[in-house]
């Protein structure tokens, strides 16, 4: 199918197939949220994610690679499992619930920087003060939009919401910079690592006695999130940042998600856009833009 297209192509194929669809799930949270409790969305997605991640270990022949996983490799599966999909997930649609779609969908987008943030203490990494500076300016979007554009008086309309969007933030940074040294095979490394994260959620289900059985409404939701949130979305932008010439080309793609999901919610869920959203999503773009030049002419110099 994809034969007459060269890598690069494929790449831009591969990375807009992932943006397109990432662009969706904001709506598709709140449309499943509606029929289902975070905690019951997460358990079904995460299954029909496991379902989608085994047959495309299966199709691509790889599910001989899980022997070459050793017990350690599999006990770090299992805790970048309870990271992600279960903690992540459950916060993140909690964080849906309590919010409009669009706050919670840009509030989320500003993860790149938690990543900045965390890799200081984590990898020993350092920023200097530009890239500090642009840091101030991605937060300072998220407080616009928060605060609804009502910065004076730094009234937030919903402060647990926007709790929970900014802890959602700091799990998925985590999860990352947990999984930066795998060497395993992505896709298989992924596949086990939400294999190991169903038994957790399962718990969190049974515990506080959430266990429900979904309208198909509920059921459709969850096959949606389950396949192109959580698995082919990821397994194809991970394929177009392994063969792009340059990881920037596609990087810079994932600037126009949150302008097209404001699209999509404006179109499906009806949502007024509203022009504090839009001067937060400019502030981030923005900041995370400065982020970007700042490291690669730091690349560059070095």
């Amino acid at each position: 199918m994809f034969s007459n297209l060269n890598n690069q192509s494929k790449a831009y194929l591969f990375a807009g197939i992932s943006i397109f669809f990432w662009s969706t799930v904001a709506s598709a949270f709140k449309l499943s949220l509606r029929h289902l409790e975070p905690i019951q969305l997460v358990l079904y997605s995460t299954f029909f994610s496991i379902c989608v991640l085994f047959i495309l270990v299966v199709y691509q022949g790889k599910l001989y690679l899980v022997k070459n996983f050793t017990r350690a490799d599999l006990k770090k599966c299992a805790l970048l499992g309870f990271l992600n999909p279960c903690l992540y997930y459950i916060i993140l649609f909690k964080g849906y619930d309590a919010l409009p779609a669009q706050e919670a969908m840009v509030i989320n987008f500003s993860w790149p920087v938690m990543l900045v943030i965390l890799s200081i203490p984590i990898l020993k990494q350092t920023i200097d003060i530009k890239s500090f500076l642009s840091i101030i300016i991605c937060y300072f979007g998220v407080v616009v939009i928060a605060t609804n554009g009502n910065i004076s008086s730094m009234q937030f309309e919903n402060p647990f919401g926007v709790f929970l969007m900014l802890i959602s933030t700091l799990i998925w940074s985590l999860f990352w910079l947990f999984n930066t040294k795998n060497s395993h095979d992505s896709l298989v490394s992924l596949f086990l690592i939400f294999v190991f994260s169903f038994p957790f959620i399962l718990g969190f289900v049974v515990l506080t006695n959430s266990f429900v059985i979904p309208s198909i409404e509920g059921i459709i939701g969850s096959i949606y999130i389950g396949f192109f949130e959580m698995g082919i979305s990821l397994v194809l932008w991970q394929s177009a940042l392994k063969i792009s010439t340059t990881v920037s080309r596609i990087a810079s793609l994932v600037f126009i998600t949150p302008f097209l999901s404001l699209i999509i919610l404006y179109l499906i869920l009806g949502e007024r856009i509203l022009l504090s959203t839009v001067a937060g999503i400019l502030l981030i773009c923005g900041g995370l833009i400065l982020q970007k030049y700042f490291t690669n002419k730091a690349i560059s110099q070095s």
